[in-house]
């Protein structure tokens, strides 16, 4: 079977961290997008769940900031509360 190289950029320490979990797992890197790569091609699908955190969405995420910027500018106002038990 003839080869091919690819390349693409990855965040430096995501690259570690995959780097890590492979050799845990026994695989090297390429091994591992090779079998993402084959998933992929029978299946014809991304072979796992893709989605975006709802804590990351905009509508959370600008009240958010904004509260951070209170309390940096010492404008919030902070209050006690109970911790409610599941």
């Amino acid at each position: 079977m003839a080869q091919t190289m690819i390349n693409f950029r990855m965040d430096t320490e995501l690259k570690k961290s995959m780097e890590e979990t492979c050799k845990d797992l026994g695989l090297s890197m390429t091994t591992a997008f090779t079998i993402f790569a084959k998933k992929m091609t029978r299946e014809k699908r991304i072979p796992f769940e893709v989605s975006v955190d709802p804590f990351y969405s905009e509508s959370n995420m600008v009240p958010l900031q904004k509260r951070i910027e209170e309390i940096e500018a010492g404008k919030a106002v902070l209050a006690e509360h109970e911790l409610i038990e599941d």
